[in-house]
Protein backbone atom coordinates (compact mmCIF):
# COMPACT_ATOMS: atom_id res chain seq x y z
CA UNK A 1 0.00 0.00 0.00
CA UNK A 2 1.04 3.75 -0.38
CA UNK A 3 -0.63 6.56 0.19
CA UNK A 4 -1.71 8.77 -3.17
CA UNK A 5 -3.04 12.52 -3.84
CA UNK A 6 -5.79 13.12 -5.49
CA UNK A 7 -8.41 14.82 -7.63
CA UNK A 8 -9.19 17.26 -4.52
CA UNK A 9 -5.25 18.76 -4.74
CA UNK A 10 -5.41 20.42 -8.45
CA UNK A 11 -5.62 24.05 -7.88
CA UNK A 12 -5.68 24.28 -4.21
CA UNK A 13 -1.61 23.11 -3.36
CA UNK A 14 -1.84 23.10 0.02
CA UNK A 15 1.96 21.84 1.51
CA UNK A 16 0.87 21.14 5.38
CA UNK A 17 1.31 17.25 4.13
CA UNK A 18 5.44 17.64 3.30
CA UNK A 19 6.35 18.83 5.95
CA UNK A 20 5.11 15.95 8.80
CA UNK A 21 6.54 13.83 5.57
CA UNK A 22 9.58 11.19 7.33
CA UNK A 23 10.93 10.09 4.18
CA UNK A 24 10.32 13.20 2.03
CA UNK A 25 8.12 11.75 -1.25
CA UNK A 26 6.54 14.59 -2.01
CA UNK A 27 6.70 16.06 -5.29
CA UNK A 28 5.94 19.75 -6.80
CA UNK A 29 4.07 20.39 -9.48
CA UNK A 30 2.53 23.42 -11.01
CA UNK A 31 -0.82 23.09 -9.42
CA UNK A 32 -0.51 19.95 -7.18
CA UNK A 33 1.70 17.57 -5.19
CA UNK A 34 2.15 13.64 -5.80
CA UNK A 35 3.69 11.07 -4.05
CA UNK A 36 6.26 9.00 -4.96
CA UNK A 37 4.60 5.57 -4.54
CA UNK A 38 7.77 3.62 -4.29
CA UNK A 39 9.16 6.04 -1.57
CA UNK A 40 6.27 6.40 0.67
CA UNK A 41 6.63 4.29 3.98
CA UNK A 42 2.85 3.99 4.04
CA UNK A 43 3.09 5.81 7.75
CA UNK A 44 0.04 7.45 6.63
CA UNK A 45 1.03 10.43 8.79
CA UNK A 46 0.17 12.99 5.82
CA UNK A 47 -3.57 12.14 5.05
CA UNK A 48 -4.77 14.15 8.23
CA UNK A 49 -2.85 17.12 7.55
CA UNK A 50 -4.28 17.70 4.17
CA UNK A 51 -6.80 20.50 4.40
CA UNK A 52 -8.48 19.53 1.21
CA UNK A 53 -8.69 15.74 2.17
CA UNK A 54 -6.72 15.03 -1.20
CA UNK A 55 -4.31 12.17 0.26
CA UNK A 56 -5.77 8.27 -0.05
CA UNK A 57 -4.38 5.03 0.46
CA UNK A 58 -4.20 3.21 -3.15
CA UNK A 59 -6.26 0.34 -1.47
CA UNK A 60 -9.76 2.28 -1.95
CA UNK A 61 -11.20 1.57 -5.05
CA UNK A 62 -11.61 4.09 -8.22
CA UNK A 63 -7.94 5.78 -7.47
CA UNK A 64 -6.13 3.61 -9.94
CA UNK A 65 -5.65 6.74 -12.55
CA UNK A 66 -4.53 9.20 -9.65
CA UNK A 67 -1.82 5.80 -8.83
CA UNK A 68 -0.59 6.36 -12.25
CA UNK A 69 -0.77 10.00 -12.15
CA UNK A 70 1.25 10.00 -9.01
CA UNK A 71 3.83 7.40 -10.07
CA UNK A 72 4.38 8.96 -13.36
CA UNK A 73 4.70 12.85 -12.05
CA UNK A 74 7.19 12.16 -8.90
CA UNK A 75 9.63 10.97 -11.58
CA UNK A 76 10.13 14.35 -13.15
CA UNK A 77 8.82 16.61 -10.84
CA UNK A 78 10.88 18.75 -8.25
CA UNK A 79 10.75 17.08 -4.41
CA UNK A 80 9.53 19.51 -1.95
CA UNK A 81 9.88 19.20 1.47
CA UNK A 82 8.95 22.40 3.07
CA UNK A 83 5.54 23.94 3.51
CA UNK A 84 4.49 26.65 1.13
CA UNK A 85 1.05 29.07 1.07
CA UNK A 86 -1.41 27.29 -0.89
CA UNK A 87 -2.76 28.46 -4.24
CA UNK A 88 -4.48 32.14 -4.13
CA UNK A 89 -7.30 30.07 -5.76
CA UNK A 90 -7.13 26.92 -3.13
CA UNK A 91 -10.26 28.18 -1.01
CA UNK A 92 -12.53 28.47 -4.43
CA UNK A 93 -11.43 25.27 -5.72
CA UNK A 94 -11.19 23.29 -2.45
CA UNK A 95 -14.05 20.84 -3.04
CA UNK A 96 -14.57 20.87 -6.86
CA UNK A 97 -15.20 17.68 -8.29
CA UNK A 98 -13.93 16.30 -11.70
CA UNK A 99 -11.24 18.70 -11.89
CA UNK A 100 -8.71 16.35 -13.79
CA UNK A 101 -11.84 15.90 -16.45
CA UNK A 102 -12.12 19.52 -16.21
CA UNK A 103 -8.94 20.55 -17.29
CA UNK A 104 -7.46 22.11 -14.39
CA UNK A 105 -4.58 19.33 -14.14
CA UNK A 106 -1.16 21.27 -14.93
CA UNK A 107 1.42 18.59 -16.44
CA UNK A 108 4.36 21.73 -15.85
CA UNK A 109 6.90 20.88 -13.10
CA UNK A 110 6.71 23.27 -9.68
CA UNK A 111 9.89 25.12 -8.16
CA UNK A 112 10.23 22.32 -5.70
CA UNK A 113 12.47 23.45 -1.95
Amino acid sequence: MTYIVTDNCIKCKYTDCVEVCPVDCFYEGENMLVIHPDECIDCGVCEPECPADAISPDTESGLEKWLEINTKFADIWPNITLKKDELPEAKEFDGKENKLEAGLFSEEPGEGD
